[in-house]
């Protein structure tokens, strides 16, 4: 039994002997953030302040291990019935964040990018967001991609909308419509569709999150809330992942 992450440290020989196989893409529903807090009797917004440092660890190691992709579901589009001061503080949270994640972002060469209805967002938080991507537009390493104000129906409806438009302008017939044309109006077109999907806190739904790029991805779901999701859970989904045989709807050669 290996012993993990002593003083923050990263066990980088135990990490080459186990894992042998690092997922391209690692999607997080980020869950149990207002149950922590509730849990230790501290506002809601609190366990929304130590969900934001999980994210830091969870990049950063995500990073050293090689993950090429790490999409995190932020804020959705159904978020905006919970009570005005929680939505406020987490439109407040990228400024904070990046104000003081920047230097690792770009010491660990991670890029920043965002899927979502953007401009629906407040002044103050397009901003924060626009100047994280521009800033760390030129890094070539982890692909660090919010989802913000994102819903995956109002994402596929939004494709289905396009994909009409250009049938309309004589684009391609409807009899020609296929599946890459779909995924290539969806906010994620440039990116590979996830191969592990985490969800903390020990609900078991996806929560309006990628319905459309999660036909093969393997799930896992922890009761460990976001907040104390640590690197050696994050590891520990990963060795479940490679234990996984991925048949993609065929049969193993078993």
């Amino acid at each position: 039994m290996f012993k993990f992450f002593r003083k923050n440290e990263l066990v980088e020989k135990n990490d080459k002997q186990e894992l042998k196989k690092i997922p391209t893409h690692v999607a997080i529903i980020m869950d149990g953030n207002g149950r922590w807090a509730k849990k230790r009797n501290m506002p809601r917004i609190k366990g929304h302040y130590e969900g934001m440092q999980t994210v830091k660890k969870i990049t950063k190691y995500a990073s050293k291990l090689g993950v090429e992709y790490l999409t995190l579901y932020a804020f959705s589009t159904e978020n905006w019935a919970r009570p005005k001061e929680e939505v406020s503080y987490l439109m407040d949270l990228p400024e904070k964040m990046f104000s003081s994640f920047m230097p690792e972002l770009m010491e660990n060469n991670v890029k920043v990018e965002v899927i979502g209805v953007v401009e629906k967002l407040p002044e103050n938080t397009r901003k924060a967001v626009n100047d994280a991507i521009e800033q760390t537009k030129n890094n070539t390493g982890l692909k660090l991609i919010f989802a913000l104000n994102y819903g995956s129906k109002d994402e596929m409806l939004r494709a289905i909308k396009q994909i009409t438009k250009d049938v309309q302008d004589n684009k391609y017939s409807i009899d020609e419509i296929s599946e890459e044309h779909v995924s290539e109006n969806l906010f994620t077109a440039n990116t590979p569709d996830p191969d592990l999907l985490i969800r903390t806190s020990g609900e078991q739904r996806i929560s309006n999150f990628l319905l459309w790029q999660i036909a093969y991805s393997e799930f896992l779901f922890t009761k460990v809330a976001w907040p104390d999701f640590t690197e050696e859970e994050f590891y520990k989904a990963l060795l479940e992942y490679q234990s996984r045989d991925r048949r993609f709807g065929g049969l193993n050669e078993d």
